[in-house]
């Protein structure tokens, strides 16, 4: 089961936009959909998708590897979220992929279209990637031992510096498995203005009290607490660490009310409620 979910946050038009990206995605499915969350899954990947209003907004530090079999898939992919979407990359041979582009979409969040083998993904056709940039520039390789010391069950893949000019020293790409679930990293290549925000954070579903405590202890140790199970961590990275089986809570107003007085999620409080 996948037990880290990546989550975007938008201006109440989740649904909109997980409709929109199930009809572009191979095997798209919407699983959920209320006022305030909607659950989708995308070439077997699960996404939430939160209808927060217009507090947070994705960017571009986290942004979504999308593994392509073929071109004409890759084409018909770009083309579609090419629809009101901005290239931030164009569709072109690359030293890492002979096609290859990065686009952000109508709703602001970014794809990293990539002709390549899922194999080398572990059979994730999507991953979400991590960009240091802004004040966090340079800090990917610290921020992989940081996660290695926090998931129990971590693997890197390799990781491929910079080996000259500015950026020298700094991670270009690197390949990761948390909990098994595929993630990848990098520092920038190139000055940003944006850096990490909730727009978007990744859930973590935790079995029982114990490791909703190991997570909440671990990542707010050097960063910060927020509300209803949020943090994040040293490096600015939003997380949500959740009761696996928090979709049942939330069928009870007394629980959902309970959850909205707490910063780490306490199990039997809920269950009371």
């Amino acid at each position: 089961m996948q037990t880290i979910i990546p989550a975007i946050w938008f201006d109440q038009d989740a649904g909109e936009a997980f409709g929109y990206y199930a009809g572009i995605f191979p095997s798209g499915t919407i699983s959920k959909s209320s006022p305030v969350v909607t659950e989708a899954t995308l070439m077997g990947v699960r996404f939430i998708g939160i209808n927060g209003g217009p507090l947070y907004k994705p960017n571009p530090a986290i942004s979504f590897m999308v593994i392509c079999g073929d071109r004409q898939e890759l084409d018909a992919i770009w083309n579609a979220l090419s629809e009101r979407g901005v290239a931030l990359m164009p569709l072109d041979s690359y030293p890492w992929s002979p096609y290859y582009g990065w686009i952000q979409d109508k709703y602001g969040v970014s794809w990293q279209l990539y002709l390549g083998n899922a194999q080398d993904t572990n059979g994730q056709r999507i991953v979400p990637t991590l960009m240091y940039c802004g004040p966090q520039q340079g800090n990917c390789l610290s921020a992989m031992d940081h996660y290695q010391s926090l998931f129990r069950d971590y693997k890197s893949q390799g990781v491929l510096l910079y080996a000259e000019g500015d950026m020298k020293g700094q991670v270009q790409h690197t390949q990761f498995i948390a909990n098994g679930f595929t993630l990848m990293a990098m520092d920038s290549g190139v000055p940003q203005p944006f850096t990490f925000t909730e727009g978007i954070s990744l859930t973590i579903l935790c079995t029982d009290q114990q490791e909703i405590d190991y997570y909440w202890d671990k990542i707010t140790r050097n960063g910060s607490a927020g509300m209803c199970g949020w943090c994040k961590d040293t490096y600015g990275v939003s997380w949500q660490i959740v009761p696996a089986n928090m979709e049942q809570y939330m069928q009870s107003p007394a629980a959902a009310k309970a959850l909205m007085q707490m910063k780490k999620i306490i199990i039997k409080d809920l269950e009371q409620a």
